[in-house]
């Protein structure tokens, strides 16, 4: 039962993973050729989607709490049991944590973004009054 959860849980997350980087991949086009302007932005763009899945994945099958249904946390506590409350609650925390740590993920790749096109319109602004 243990390795089915795991690999539901796995599933799972790839494909919240999957629809959230679908849904960003425009946007993060977009912010990478105005940004960068240059043929690396293609890259960045396949590092950020790689990233996001890693990120994802990682956030939505938490290993550390699926040990739990293998071996007891502390001595004389017994092994929790998978019934169907558990296993429902764990599909909605996989969906969950793999949404908020995508979430945290862009939301740190657009405060960078976001830094970075102020400085590069700044340049062109500062370009643009020298001429």
């Amino acid at each position: 039962m243990f390795f089915t959860l795991l690999i539901v849980t796995l599933l799972l997350a790839i494909c919240v993973a999957f629809g959230v980087v679908k849904a960003f991949t425009k946007p993060i086009k977009s912010i990478f050729n105005r940004i960068i302007q240059d043929d690396i932005s293609t890259a960045w763009q396949k590092y950020i989607n790689f990233a996001a899945y890693v990120v994802g994945i990682s956030g939505g099958v938490r290993i550390y709490q699926l040990e739990r249904y293998i071996s007891a946390p502390e001595k004389g506590t017994e092994v929790l049991v998978l019934n169907s409350q558990r296993w429902t609650l764990e599909i909605y925390r996989t969906i969950i944590e793999t949404l908020q740590s995508l979430a945290w993920m862009y939301l740190v790749v657009f405060l960078f973004a976001l830094i970075a096109y102020v400085i590069v319109k700044g340049f062109e602004m500062k370009h643009l009054k020298s001429v």
